[in-house]
This record gives C-alpha cells, structure tokens and sequence, in this order.
C-alpha cells in the first residue's frame, strides 16, 4: 500500500502540473474570440477523447452502465453537470485576473469541497487518524497560501496598466473576477466528487475485463461528457450573439485549432493521469491526491503566469508577497506527503 501509495502521489504531482499548464497555449490565440477557442477544447477534451480512451481500454461499455445501480450512474452524471458550469467559468475567470490568480483561488476552493467531502463521507472513520490530520492540517495552510495570492493580485492591479486580454476583450475589475473565481472554485471540486462517488461503476467495469487502472475511465466519461453540456450550451450562445461562427473558416483557423488540441491534450492527460494516480494511492487517493493535485495546479500556474509575463511591471514587496504565498501552497503539498508515512 505505502508503495502504490507514493507512486500514485507521484504521478498526481505530475499531472498537477500538467493541469496548471493547460491554459498555456490559449496566450498565443490571436485570431479566435475566447468562445471559438473553448469550444474547440472542450469538444476535444470532454467528448473525443473519453470516447476514445473508453473505446479502446473499457470492453462492454454498455453493460458496465447497464449493470450498475442507478444512483452509481446519476452522481457522476450530476457532479459532471456541476462542474461543467464551472468549466465554463475557469475560462471566464482567467480572462479576467490572468492565469496564476484564477487558478490559486479555483483550486484552492475546489481542495476545500473536492478532497474533503470524500474523505468525510466515504472515510469518516479515518479524519482523525495521521492521513485525516494531515489533510485537515494542509488545508489552513493551503488557504493562507491563497489569501496571500489574492492580496498579491490586488496589489499588481494596481501596479499595472489595464491590458486588453488575448481574446481581444478588456478584463472586469478584480472584484468580479474574484467573485467569478470563488463561484468557479465551488463547483469545480465536483470533477473529484463525480469520479470519488462513481466507484461503482468502476468496480464494474474492472469485473467485466477493464484494466485495474483504466477502469476509471467508464467513471470519468460519464462527468465529462455531461460537463460538456454547459460548456457547449454557453460557446453557442456566444458565438451567435458575437457573430464568431465565420472565425472557424478565415485564415488562420488550422493553427487555432491546434493550440485549442494542444490544451486539450494537456488537460486531458491531467485528468486521467490523476484518476490513474488516485487509484494507485488506495482508499486516500481522492481525498489527499486531490488535494496534491490542486496545490501542483497551483504552483504551475503560477509559475507559468510569471515567466508569460503576468507580473511584469509589479513591485518587490508584491511578488515577495507572491513567493511567500507559492512557499505556504509547497509546505501543503510536503504535509500531505507525510501520508505515505503512515
């Protein structure tokens, strides 16, 4: 158990940065509205590839789904709705204070209903024991961590002339895109509430020849192909209302495209590495892994903000106030490893 334990905490880690480096590729859109760009990604990562990796690594799909208690099938599909609502508000969030900021306060609402809620429904038994301490221990940390964050973002508001963002509209004021981020961070926790709660299906899916490992995929197929929903719902309203639909056909199109599919493969891997990640971590993989997987998210993106720019301009005492916050998120990250201890 220690053993898959700290492989599955290692492969989380990766995956959490590889989820804090998603945006990345939206920075270089010139030509696409923000709308043109999401949907491409959340097409490709919501819909195309689950169906393709439960295509190839799930035998008898349907009789898994089929097999299953219907309450196995309608929590995942549930908290996929939810968090697809808050899809679609990460990417309006970013837009709105910038990469390293939106993901501090997403993610660190989302370790707060995400990791927690598992380990307190399905594990109760185990909140006072060393793991449970230890992820309840992190967590003030984590939160300090992001209040830092914040007041370093309002301080850089202050210190840098509004820019326009790259999806050519000028940004809201801090305190919608702080609000916007909080209302994100709620419901974006329900992804690990989606796959935490759907073992079920997974279990199932194992009986029926999956892989122990790929078994996950029947569950997370189920959450991202009903967060695709809200996302597709609100792209076209977009794309109609700004009359963006003829950005998919100008010059220029195919390399939108591309960096769109590079987000997604970036994303996607995050997500079903992690899922990978937390089965190998045992019964703490959705509560602890969860949470090393936000804190990673975290410091990734903030990393990435700084070196594409985000903090340019900004005084010393604002991004020691940053590194500070950066410093608290890492000692969450070493607390809850100390679990493997245990």
């Amino acid at each position: 158990m220690t053993e898959h334990f700290w492989l599955g905490m290692s492969i989380t880690l990766v995956c959490g940065v590889l989820n804090g480096s998603f945006p990345l590729p939206m920075k270089y859109s010139r030509l696409w509205r923000w709308e043109n760009t999401w949907v491409v990604f959340v097409l490709a990562s919501t819909v195309i590839l689950p169906v393709f990796l439960v295509g190839f690594f799930v035998p008898n799909l349907a009789r898994v789904y089929q097999e299953v208690p219907g309450r196995a099938l309608l929590l995942p599909v549930i908290f996929g709705f939810l968090w697809g609502t808050a899809q679609v508000t990460i990417g309006l969030s970013i837009r709105a204070v910038g990469v390293a900021l939106a993901f501090a306060v997403i993610a660190g609402m989302s370790a707060l209903f995400g990791a927690f809620i598992p380990l307190l429904v399905l594990h109760p038994e185990d909140l006072f024991r060393p793991r449970g301490i230890l992820l309840l221990l992190s967590i003030p940390i984590l939160f300090l961590g992001l209040w830092l964050y914040a007041q370093a973002g309002r301080k850089r508001e202050k210190e840098q002339p509004t820019p326009t963002s790259p999806m050519h509209e000028p940004k809201a004021s801090f305190a919608k895109g702080l609000a916007l981020c909080i209302y994100t961070g709620i419901f974006a926790g329900s992804i690990n509430l989606g796959f935490a709660f759907g073992a079920a299906i997974a279990q199932k899916s194992l009986a029926l020849g999956a892989n122990p490992v790929t078994s996950t995929y029947a569950v997370w197929a189920l959450v991202l192909w009903t967060g695709f929903i809200p996302n597709a719902a609100y792209c076209s309203y977009l794309l109609f209302r700004n009359r963006a639909w003829g950005l998919f056909t100008q010059a220029g199109a195919a390399k939108e495209a591309g960096l769109a599919i590079a987000m997604a493969a970036l994303w996607g891997s995050a997500v079903f590495g992690y899922g990978i990640g937390a089965t190998l971590a045992g019964k703490f993989g959705t509560s602890m892994g969860f949470a090393l997987w936000v804190a990673m998210t975290i410091v990734a993106s903030t990393i990435i903000g700084a070196l594409t720019g985000e903090w340019k301009g900004t005084s010393l005492s604002t991004r020691k106030i940053l590194a500070v916050a950066m410093a608290l998120v890492m000692a969450a990250v070493i607390i809850l490893n100390l679990g493997g201890l245990f």
